[in-house]
């Protein structure tokens, strides 16, 4: 398959574009999202997501032109210092797409485990939990009306393209969960009941808060039982993203 290409120097309105999807009221106003480093990319492009623009390098084109050929896409040549300059990864010296959001849909708790997200604020953490999410196989994340914007850039790229294979929800959280009340609802908490030896439910949603305050209170009401992770050593707290992933184990690995 031939890859077809334009070599350029992107003008100021285009590097204006790109620029302002760095901020979430122009994300939301335009409905696209900013995908950087050639593994999301080639994620993004593997994808059933619409991609409106690509940059990339020769080198990246030519690596993956039947892929970029196959997705019916013209991709744009840059200089890699430029993407870099483009983008919110000055280390990103291969490829930067601008993707459409899709329309959220409202998940329902089903077979397996719902991932819910109640004031989570760094996106870091929030591409982490995708991340993690992706790999137990949980297609569903039900954020709170607080939490990070799902796609901002930081965890859009944290994310290494899982975010083309999890499905993120905002929603009032209490009002959420109160509607799934026959669900099993497991919070991760310091004062719960110990992972270890817990008998997790077949089915169920498991809520995990900010590092900050934890779970809010109008969301710890709606809760069936708080599950901790039981500390051995000195440390504080454990990362919301790290809690999850260690909880999500035992639920998947203990029944």
């Amino acid at each position: 398959m031939v890859c077809y290409y334009t070599l350029i120097m992107t003008s100021p309105m285009t590097a204006k574009t790109i620029k302002s999807l760095y901020l979430k009221k122009n994300r939301q106003q335009s409905g696209k999202f900013l995908v950087e480093g050639e593994k999301s990319v080639l994620e993004l492009l593997e994808s059933d997501f619409k991609i409106a623009n690509l940059y990339g390098t020769r080198e990246f084109s030519d690596r993956h032109a039947d892929l970029i050929a196959k997705c019916g896409i013209k991709i744009q040549i840059v200089e890699g210092a430029e993407l870099g300059a483009l983008g919110t990864l000055q280390m990103n010296a291969s490829a930067l797409a601008i993707a459409l959001q899709k329309k959220p849909t409202e998940p329902k708790p089903a077979n397996g485990i719902l991932l819910a997200l109640d004031g989570i604020s760094d996106p870091g953490n929030l591409g982490t939990l995708m991340r993690i999410a992706d790999w137990y196989g949980i297609t569903d994340i039900v954020c709170s009306d607080n939490c990070v914007d799902w796609h901002n850039p930081k965890a859009i790229s944290a994310s290494m393209g899982s975010f083309t294979r999890v499905n993120g929800f905002y929603t009032a959280l209490p009002a959420y969960l109160k509607k799934h009340k026959n669900s099993s609802i497991l919070g991760a908490s310091l004062g719960g009941t110990s992972a270890q030896g817990f008998i997790f439910p077949a089915n169920g949603i498991l809520v995990i808060g900010s590092e900050s305050h934890g779970i809010s209170r109008e969301v710890e009401k709606c809760l069936s039982e708080k599950i901790t992770i039981p500390r051995i050593g000195h440390a504080e707290s454990l990362n919301a993203a790290i809690a999850c992933a260690i909880i999500i184990d035992r639920w998947k690995n203990i029944r």
